[in-house]
């Protein structure tokens, strides 16, 4: 809507029609005359529109309008109906929006090809511009190495030949622990006690595909807990299965085997058949058997690349992915007690967890194991981010408790990002996030090349005048609002530092048609 001055298109109406009364001579329509050359327009285009400061803006006046999206955030790109800037991001929408979201939170869905990635690498630089740090705690492809190298960040490689992670190692909280007071020293190391519990708990239920039960999760607890009264150092899975096999006293009546060996022997066989099967495998145990090779830094961007890992191991890869998560999760939780008190400067956070879908399927109970290690609320300053293809990536699973946990995530977070996606895909959208007819439309049209042609012309890698249709568009829903559709811009330093499709481009082009042909 168009603003001039107070009053101003108000009173020229009623001058144009108390002229054309007194006149008795018929004026033409405000919008030209219906016949040939008359400039007849029944529908008005709506002019481009441009934001700025009052300053910068003043020559303007009064031409102004409003806009729908706050511009404290991230700058994404323009709305593909009006031209006008859209910023938006979990981390500002909550702090600095007035509100605007609840949950600093983020769902990102579409199909793979059309800028999942780019939309995060895009709230990536423009969060750690704003002061947040990102860590992005798992990279598969890898889609954001060379973005936070470029950063000054910290690069961390898991997998066989890589580097390991040893999930008992709480020497970080043990530290901390010893700079607080008692009562927070002891809730500290109890959270931190849990979350090993929960790790461990998730790689068992990894390599099984069934969870652990609930005395041989018990038994996993009490282990933890003895090994950090006796063991001298920093303990590994290794230390926990020996300390099984010892059958102390604490293990036992766990087990109830009422003075028999045999008894406690039958009782914790599955587990450790479960734990040895983790370590002495070559390429887990290379990974999980080991002392942490580089521990996460707290004060710094921070990328995981497991890109070494066969997309052939899909447990292993859903095994280091919950661990990533959850020893990265719980580093964020240490370094907000640590500011509580005054001992580290406050830090923001931006958590990255992509490929959601990998973790998911790998067995029953993973979807629960990964929403106790991915429950951040507002008091940890933390953004979340969270990324999966399609809903039909949750609606898959096979138990209907995992896949109301699974929707879940997408209820609970404060925004969502949809790209390009498929007709078949709205009916299971529709459950969690409320779309329009038009805007269904959107997400499928953007799915669909506006031409045969349009691939076949699409010119060197990086000419931002010839993309995809529907690369880059999503349409970002806060709530029941109207979603708002943008087209995301990256400049060409972020395009190469962010190309998912580089070996497509690193290749020796022909030098004429013959040679092409030959």
């Amino acid at each position: 809507m168009t603003a001039g001055r107070p009053g101003f298109g108000k009173s020229f109406t009623v001058a144009r029609k108390r002229w054309q009364l007194a006149s008795g001579v018929a004026l033409p329509p405000t919008r030209g005359l219906v016949r040939p050359g008359g400039g007849g327009e029944t529908y008005m285009t709506p002019p481009p529109m441009f934001r700025g400061t009052t300053m910068q803006t003043c020559g303007f006046w009064p031409w102004v309008v409003g806009s729908p999206a706050p511009l404290n955030a991230v700058p994404l790109g323009a709305d593909t109906r009006t031209g006008t800037a859209v910023c938006a991001d979990p981390i500002s929408y909550f702090n600095g929006g007035r509100g605007i979201i609840q949950n600093p939170s983020l769902f990102v869905l579409g199909l793979p090809g059309f800028g999942k990635s780019s939309l995060i690498a895009r709230m990536i630089v423009g969060l750690f511009a704003f002061g947040a740090l990102p860590m992005v705690l798992g990279d598969i492809r890898p889609d954001y190495v060379e973005l936070v190298r470029a950063l000054g960040g910290q690069v961390i490689s898991l997998g066989p030949g890589a580097g390991s992670i040893n999930v008992l190692d709480a020497s970080e909280a043990q530290r901390a622990a010893q700079r607080l007071p008692l009562e927070e020293r002891e809730a500290l190391l109890a959270e931190w006690h849990e979350r090993r519990v929960t790790l461990v708990a998730a790689l068992v239920t990894i390599g099984r595909r069934t969870p652990p039960s609930d005395r041989e999760e018990h038994l996993i607890s009490a282990a933890i807990a003895l090994l950090d009264e006796r063991h001298e150092g920093t303990p590994t899975l290794h230390d926990l299965i020996a300390l099984i096999e010892q059958a102390p006293d604490a293990l036992r009546v766990i087990a109830m085997d009422r003075g028999d060996d045999q008894r406690y022997r039958d009782q914790v066989e599955n587990l450790l058949a479960s734990l040895r099967a983790l370590v002495g495998d070559p390429k887990s145990g290379s990974v999980f058997g080991r002392q942490t090779s580089d521990p996460i830094r707290r004060d710094r961007p921070v990328v995981v690349d497991i890109s070494g890992v066969s997309d052939s191991a899909k447990g292993l890869q859903a095994a280091i992915l919950s661990a990533c998560w959850g020893v990265g999760l719980g580093l964020i939780e240490l370094s907000q007690a640590l500011a509580d008190r005054g001992l580290e400067p406050r830090r923001h956070y931006l958590a990255v967890i992509d490929e959601l879908h990998r973790a998911l399927r790998v067995s029953k109970g993973m979807v629960e194991r990964i929403d106790l290690l991915t429950r951040l609320n507002r008091k940890q300053a933390v953004g979340l981010v969270l990324c999966t293809h399609t809903m039909a990536d949750l609606e898959i699973l096979p138990d209907e408790e995992d896949r109301k946990a699974a929707r879940g995530f997408v209820e609970r977070c404060g925004m969502v990002a949809l790209a390009a996606l498929p007709q078949r895909e709205i009916p299971y959208l529709g459950e969690v996030v409320h779309l329009s007819h038009a805007e269904q439309e959107l997400l499928h049209q953007w799915r669909t090349p506006e031409s045969w042609s349009s691939e076949l012309i699409s010119g060197e890698p990086g000419d931002e005048d010839q993309v995809p249709h529907g690369l880059g568009k999503f349409l970002l829903k806060v709530g029941d609002r109207p979603g708002l559709p943008v087209q995301v811009t990256l400049r060409s330093i972020e395009r190469q530092l962010h190309d998912t499709n580089k070996r497509w481009h690193e290749r020796e082009r022909p030098q004429s048609a013959r040679e092409a042909v030959t």
